[in-house]
């Protein structure tokens, strides 16, 4: 039943759009560095962590992404290359 909750949390969670929850990061940065014991606290405290959880998800898949694309050679690669049907005399 816990992972259950937890599983629709994270759905709910990932349907929410990254640039939307770091525009409040500030905010509950702000609220999660004034310490107090109330429950508004401790939300925010997980609010805080659940916006950072998002960015880092995205940045990890971004990264990963990026090392699957294959890389275009840069022109002065392009430049270096000898077409298959020529050979290099020295």
């Amino acid at each position: 039943m816990l992972e259950k909750a937890l599983d629709n949390i994270a759905e709910k969670i990932l349907s929410l759009d990254e640039s939307s929850l770091s525009s409040l990061w500030e905010t509950y940065k702000e609220r999660m560095e004034h310490f107090n014991t109330s429950k508004e606290w401790e939300k925010s405290v997980i609010v805080f962590f659940i916006i950072n959880s998002v960015r880092v998800k995205n940045h990890i898949f971004n990264e990963h992404i990026k090392l699957q694309k294959p890389q275009e050679p840069t022109k002065k690669e392009q430049k270096n290359q000898i077409p298959p049907y020529l050979k290099l005399l020295k």
